[in-house]
């Protein structure tokens, strides 16, 4: 009896201390996980193609793509994110096609989207293209709240749903610089209940992009870049990022974004492989000289092809 009433005691301690843990977590990212509003990541200039399927045409090779994102490292239910896309050129009609998965996990809450996509371009004069995609998948949500505490009646039922997603790109680029408009998460209705942070995943985005390379000498070249996202009901959130190459090969950044994150940026540039690094921090006054939820990502890109040259636009 005794010791099934240590037992007993010791799973309770354990289910209160995670639900305290998962409560503080809610309370010091909810606010940031709020204001963010859509997903986004600091080393978009690299790769636009999840968030803007037309933006594929502007490789012409074909190319693997993998990112990943994580908040407050070593605590359960941290808040982490994985992005992996794919894009195939199919060069004798001018189009190119792929795929691109995203997974976010916050605390008991998991949304997974997969989207296959296709784009196409239009030559508009010697090097101006205007390129269009449309993308289609599926997008699924879950919240297992029955695993914090299967006794309480409030934590007792999981949420689960999957929907179809659709969505399209457009965008106007030439050798040097880029424009686009897309919405490659088009919902009618709200997907999950379990969070207002989490259901804001699972609405319409609307995203607006721009980048330009100039050549500053032979050994130098900068990239400026901006990325606004929007969604109703949700302050408007822009990212702005500088780069700037060094002989092709090594990338040194810094992105701004407007719900007051920096992050500075590095990168390491090959014809077929390049990885790339960025730590994002707070700079509001609750972040600075205080307790701060810094935020890692790293991505691994590999291209291959015909007389492969180094991407950086």
């Amino acid at each position: 009896m005794i010791t099934k009433q240590v037992i007993t005691t010791a799973r309770a301690v354990a289910n209160g201390i995670k639900l305290l843990g998962i409560t503080l977590l809610l309370l010091t990212s909810g606010r940031a996980l709020a204001q963010q509003n859509t997903f986004s990541y600091n080393q978009y200039a690299d790769n636009l193609t999840p968030l803007n399927p037309a933006y594929s045409l502007l490789d012409k090779a074909g190319n693997v793509n993998i990112l990943g994102r994580r908040q407050f490292i070593g605590l359960e239910g941290a808040p982490n994110s994985l992005l992996m896309s794919a894009s195939f050129p199919l060069e004798s009609i001018g189009a190119a096609a792929g795929l691109f998965l995203v997974n976010d996990k916050f605390a008991v809450e998991n949304q997974t989207e997969v989207n296959g996509f296709f784009a196409k371009s239009i030559q508009l004069a010697s090097s101006a293209y205007l390129s269009v995609s449309i993308n289609a998948g599926i997008r699924s949500y879950l919240a297992n709240y029955s695993t914090l505490d299967p006794n309480d009646p409030v934590f007792s039922q999981d949420v689960r749903e999957t929907k179809p997603n659709i969505g399209f790109g457009v965008m106007f680029y030439k050798d040097n610089y880029y424009v686009g408009v897309s919405v490659p998460e088009l919902s009618f209705r709200n997907l999950g209940t379990a969070s207002v942070q989490q259901a804001n995943y699972l609405r319409s985005h609307y995203y607006f992009c721009g980048g330009f390379l100039a050549k500053l000498n032979d050994d130098i070249q900068l990239k400026p870049a901006a990325l606004v996202s929007y969604l109703q009901g949700s302050p408007v959130v822009a990212d702005i990022s500088g780069t700037m190459y060094l002989k092709e090969q090594l990338g040194l950044g810094v992105n701004y974004r407007t719900n007051k994150q920096v992050a500075g940026i590095i990168s390491v540039n090959a014809n077929s492989f390049k990885v790339g690094y960025s730590y994002q921090f707070g700079t509001s006054s609750s972040n600075l000289g205080g307790y701060n939820n810094a935020t890692h990502e790293v991505s691994i890109s590999y291209r291959w092809g015909a007389d492969l040259q180094r991407k950086l636009l």
